[in-house]
């Protein structure tokens, strides 16, 4: 995709200056970067035009290397596991994924415009210092997802090796509850993840290229595999759950629901740190739009029949992928199937839980912090949240984890909604996103409505969070009582009041500057003007 060329720059500019190209996307001069300083550094300035090559074909790959996912499988065969029937399982994972598409794309737009990335993106609603509270909590709950996908990888590897070593590799001196070689499994396959992530952002590209039709072939054949073992689609497909299509169906359908949202909803944040990257608006529309609904939708497919009929063959559903391949006569097959969940994970899991956190904590202290640093804290935090911890019970896993999370993250992306559609139309000023006392450092770096808002968000989506008798962290009656029927759809909860919050509060108690952009179309104190000269910088 083709752009549009700067016009020349002035000799010598008083400020600088943002461009707006014929296609709606805007940049700074080529060779200009905001000036150094504590909100600066060179992964988190605009990506300039000339780097901007992501077309539909990359976001594509990207969400087919996201959703074959080993935590994605599990999602899906959990729900079968819990006691859903396959079709069952199939609707809560479709209407998720329709449901958090629309913001996906919505979030991403402004990546795509301004070529940058999430907690930059942050600063315009929470001011430049109060975005690391979105970036931080995002980060966080990537660390988690990072040292899960990596246990799952773990585990492929031990697999992997007790077939080729046999009983001295499966069999080890047990230590910390698992043999000596899972723990070293675990640390390998830990290793490697911060080897390619090192490889910087154009390194995860070619990965996600390279390895999505691979894995959609391994999780055909695991599928061809088990249909054999279970003696054709037919029993797979005519296993009951235990559920009927009454008041205890959907009982579990809407925490599922809402588990199935919230295992998208660190990325409804973030998927600007990809999107800056996008050749046009309409590449990561139309790449986000074929990819995440129709690969999450095949693969969650496959999920839940392997897992039907794994209940068919030997008596119980297995949910985890790794128990599966690990039933597997064939040697052969079994490297193969292993070899695609250690592809799968690693994939996946640089691309969703190393990429965000390492911008995330750059922006906490981008003079200190790289990108790289970022990514390799995230998986030193990783491993010390303890994630066998976190996935060892399907119930925890789904409603507890993903439920919480994504109650939480529901508020910041509402936030982030009103803020860039409702308030400010799409218009942001690049330079001010890096300076201090500029229109987004509002109250000392804050801006007190988006942090009001997200405060009553969260309270509203996660405080009612309840836990059946003697399972799980919380209150059978909840935290806050009478929140308790909001928390089975928390994260619509979270989105939707504290988008309707942070509007009111910006509509009729706005902060200066905020009404100066929404008077004016656009403040100028930065100098933006407009390549095709008509001094037009709205959105496109």
């Amino acid at each position: 995709m083709t752009h549009a060329s700067p016009s020349p720059q002035p000799s010598a500019p008083s400020a600088l200056e943002q461009i707006t190209h014929p296609d709606g996307r805007v940049s700074l001069p080529e060779g200009h970067n905001p000036p150094d300083g504590p909100f600066t550094n060179t992964d988190l300035t605009p990506v300039p035009m000339v780097r901007r090559t992501w077309g539909t074909g990359s976001f594509s790959a990207l969400w087919v290397s996201l959703s074959v996912s080993i935590p994605a499988w599990t999602l899906a065969s959990g729900l079968i596991a819990a006691g859903m029937d396959w079709r069952q399982a199939m609707l809560a994972v479709v209407l998720g994924n329709l449901v958090v598409l629309l913001p996906m794309v919505l979030t991403g737009h402004a990546g795509a415009k301004y070529g940058i990335p999430f907690p930059v993106f942050a600063r315009a609603s929470f001011g430049l210092r109060g975005a690391n509270v979105p970036a931080l909590l995002r980060g966080a709950v990537a660390c988690g997802w990072f040292g899960i996908q990596t246990w799952v990888g773990g585990q492929g590897v031990y697999v992997l090796v007790g077939r080729l070593l046999g009983d001295g590799w499966l069999g080890a001196a047990q230590f910390g509850g698992n043999p000596w070689t899972l723990w070293l499994s675990f640390g390998l396959f830990w290793l490697a993840q911060v080897a390619i992530i090192l490889w910087g952002m154009e390194g995860v590209r070619r990965v996600q290229v390279w390895a999505a039709p691979l894995m959609v072939i391994g999780g055909v054949a695991l599928l061809v595999w088990m249909a054999a073992e279970a003696g054709g689609p037919g029993p797979m497909l005519a296993t009951e759950g235990e559920l009927d299509w009454g008041p205890s169906f959907w009982a579990l359908f809407f925490p599922s629901l809402m588990g199935v949202v919230g295992y998208w909803a660190t990325l409804t944040l973030n998927i600007s740190d990809f999107t800056r990257f996008a050749a046009s608006q309409r590449a990561q529309v139309v790449g986000q739009s074929l990819g995440l609904p129709t690969t999450m939708t095949a693969f969650s497919l496959l999920a839940v029949m392997v897992t039907a009929g794994t209940a068919a063959v030997y008596g119980e559903a297995l949910w985890n992928p790794i128990d599966v391949v690990d039933r597997m006569d064939s040697g052969i097959g079994l490297l193969f199937a292993v070899f695609v969940v250690l592809l799968a994970t690693v994939s996946t899991n640089i691309a969703a839980n190393l990429v965000g956190p390492a911008y995330d904590l750059a922006n906490l202290k981008p003079q200190w912090i790289s990108f790289r640093t970022g990514a390799l804290l995230t998986a030193v935090l990783g491993v010390l949240i303890m994630p066998w911890k976190l996935i060892e019970d399907e119930s925890v896993y789904i409603f507890t984890w993903l439920g919480t999370v994504g109650g939480l993250l529901g508020a910041v992306a509402g936030i982030l909604l009103a803020d860039y559609w409702l308030l400010r139309r799409t218009r942001i000023d690049l330079p001010s996103l890096y300076t201090r006392d500029s229109r987004y450092w509002y109250s000392g770096g804050w801006n007190w409505r988006a942090m009001t808002a997200f405060g009553v968000g969260a309270l509203l989506a996660v405080g009612g969070s309840n836990s059946p008798a003697g399972e799980g962290p919380f209150p059978t009656a909840g935290l806050i009582p009478v929140l308790a029927p909001l928390a089975e759809f928390g994260w619509v909860v979270g989105l939707f009041s504290a988008l309707v919050l942070y509007w009111a509060l910006g509509r009729f108690v706005p902060d200066r500057a905020t009404a100066a952009d929404n008077g004016t179309g656009q403040g100028r104190t930065s100098g933006a003007r407009d390549t095709a000269g008509t001094g037009n910088t709205g959105p496109r």
